[in-house]
């Protein structure tokens, strides 16, 4: 099928990297057809709850002048925000989606679209919400925590609590990244190494990624997603 491709990362470090691109792209042709390369793509460095898309108005623009659909890899990478999802999709483009290939068309097909879209929209504000209680709590914890120095013992509880938040910040922020990788290169480990060759921090202090750290790091992002 001949389609326009938009891909979508949501900080400069992975647009650089060009991780979460690839695994975009991946999906994107899977979705097309190895016979059938996007005829044109557009790469976007901006928020899912950002309006200022300009390379989406490129693709949108494009798809309506070669009269060709515009395919994303993943409902959250046209937009995280329902208005801006539904303002897309009204348009006049047909927009498909590789991660749900056999979506029906008409008014019942966008239904279900705006549904996956409040979902994505959820998911937006919960990992902004712990992104910045988590904050909050590290602060926190270099202020009140830390080794005893006399007077008041710590707050043991206090402690791991802060640890927690501390892990959770670091999941929402590289949790895409990491998974990305994972699904990129294929399997924890082979991420790894990715990671540690492209110079990316590890968690808690770590000097170097492992495969249990990739699996950790993904399973609190994904559980960040669903509390």
């Amino acid at each position: 099928m001949k389609a326009i491709a938009y891909y979508r990362v949501s900080t400069d470090q992975q647009g650089r990297s060009g991780l979460g691109i690839d695994a975009q792209r991946y999906k994107v042709q899977v979705f097309l057809g190895d016979d059938f390369p996007p005829v044109a793509e557009f790469v976007e460095i901006e928020s899912g709850g950002s309006s200022g898309r300009p390379e989406l108005r490129k693709a949108i623009a494009e798809a309506r002048r070669r009269s060709l659909p515009l395919v994303v890899a993943k409902i959250d990478r046209l937009a995280r925000d329902v208005g801006l999802f539904m303002s897309i999709l009204d348009q006049g483009v047909d927009v498909r989606f590789a991660e749900l290939p056999e979506l029906p068309t008409g008014a019942a097909g966008r239904f279900m679209l705006q549904q996956f879209a409040a979902v994505a929209e959820l998911e937006r504000g919960l990992i902004a919400e712990r992104t910045s209680a988590a904050l909050q709590a590290a602060k926190a914890r270099g202020k009140r925590l830390g080794g005893y120095r006399g007077g008041r013992k710590p707050d043991h509880r206090l402690a791991a609590a802060a640890r927690r938040a501390k892990a959770d910040a670091f999941a929402a922020d590289m949790g895409e990244t990491v998974r990305s990788a994972v699904d990129l290169v294929g399997g924890l480990r082979p991420a790894a190494r990715w990671l540690n060759e492209q110079g990316y921090s590890a968690p808690s202090g770590g000097a170097r990624w492992t495969a249990e750290a990739v699996r950790r790091v993904v399973a609190r992002a994904e559980e960040l997603c669903r509390d």
